[in-house]
C-alpha cells in the first residue's frame, strides 16, 4: 500500500466497534487473525481515496460491486480486536441517507436516477440473503451527533495537535462496551424523565439497540476524522463536548434544567460555526 503523501478531506466523523476475533465465527475468525497479523493494512485515509477513486468516473459507481476485505485492527488490552470496514453495506445505508437530506432536483444531478435504482435493488436482493447484516461503521458529516457524546467520557478523550501535513490533528474517545452500554440507559432513563419523546431521545435508543448487536468485550471508537480540519486548532484542543453532555444529563437527573439549558447552550454555541461551513461557498 504506498504512503499516504496528501490528505483527503470529507468532514466525516465516525463511530466505530471493534470486536475481538472470538465475537467472529469461521472462517471469518481465521479470516481477521491472518490479516490483523499484517503490516501493510490500510489506514482511513486509504478507504476514502477508494470511495473517492469510485464516484470520479462517469457514470460513478456508487456501490462498491466487491464487499471490502479491509478492516482496523486494535490490541485491547492484549486482545485483537477488529473493525470491518463493510464498505458495500454502508455504500448503500449511505445512499438510503441522502436521499432524506436532499432536494430531488440536486439528487438527480449528482446520481442518477437509474444509477440510484440499481443500486436500491442490488441491495435488496443482498439483503435478502444476509438479513442480520449490520455496519461496525457509523458515520455522519459536518457534525458529531449529540447521542454520539453520550456513549463516551471526556476522561477517555484523546487528543493529538499533528505534527505535519501527513499527520493531522486526531481527537478521538475510546470505552469498553460495557460502558457505552451503561450509559445510553442511564441517559435514557434521564431524558425520558425530563422531557417528552425527540429526535434526541430517538437517536440514542437507536445507537443503543446498534450497540446490542456486537460482542459485549467490545470496544467503542468516536473519531473525529476529517472533522478535525473544520474546526480551528485552539477550539479543537478546547473541545470537550462529552463533558458537557454529560454535564448535561447530570443535571437533568438532579431536575436543575438551569443547569442542563447552561450545557447544551455551550454545546450550540462550540458547534454553530462548523454547521455554518456547511452552507458557505
Amino acid at each position: 500500500m504506498p504512503k499516504v503523501t496528501s490528505l483527503i478531506v470529507p468532514y466525516a466523523t465516525y463511530l466505530r466497534v471493534y470486536e475481538p476475533l472470538a465475537a467472529f465465527p469461521e472462517p471469518e475468525r481465521s479470516q481477521w487473525t491472518d490479516y490483523a497479523r499484517r503490516t501493510d493494512r490500510p489506514s482511513y485515509q486509504d478507504e476514502l481515496r477508494r470511495a473517492l477513486a469510485d464516484v470520479a468516473p462517469t457514470p460513478p459507481v456508487l456501490v462498491p460491486v466487491h464487499e471490502s476485505e479491509d478492516a482496523f485492527v486494535l490490541d485491547v488490552d492484549g486482545v485483537v480486536c477488529v473493525c470491518p470496514w463493510r464498505t458495500r453495506l454502508r455504500g448503500w445505508l449511505a445512499l438510503e441517507e441522502l436521499d432524506e437530506e436532499l432536494p430531488p432536483p440536486v439528487m438527480d444531478a449528482v446520481l442518477p436516477p437509474v444509477l440510484r435504482r440499481q443500486a436500491a435493488q442490488d441491495y435488496e436482493r443482498w439483503l435478502a440473503i444476509n438479513p442480520d447484516a449490520r455496519p461496525w461503521i457509523r458515520t455522519a458529516t459536518w457534525q458529531v451527533p449529540i447521542n454520539w457524546f453520550v456513549l463516551v467520557s471526556d476522561e477517555e478523550r484523546e487528543y493529538d495537535k499533528g505534527a505535519s501535513a501527513d499527520s493531522p490533528p486526531v481527537l478521538r474517545y475510546r470505552t469498553p462496551m460495557v460502558q457505552a452500554r451503561r450509559r445510553v440507559a442511564r441517559g435514557l432513563r434521564a431524558l425520558r424523565e425530563a422531557m417528552d419523546e425527540g429526535p434526541l431521545i430517538d437517536g440514542l435508543v437507536d445507537v443503543g439497540r446498534w450497540l446490542e448487536e456486537f460482542h459485549p468485550r467490545s470496544l467503542v471508537e468516536l473519531d473525529y476524522g476529517g472533522l478535525v480540519h473544520a474546526v480551528p486548532a485552539g477550539t479543537l484542543e478546547d473541545d470537550h463536548s462529552a463533558a458537557d453532555v454529560a454535564a448535561g444529563i447530570a443535571a437533568l437527573r438532579r431536575g436543575d434544567g438551569t443547569a442542563a439549558g447552561e450545557a447544551y447552550a455551550r454545546l450550540v454555541e462550540r458547534w454553530r460555526s462548523v454547521r455554518n461551513l456547511r452552507s458557505a461557498n
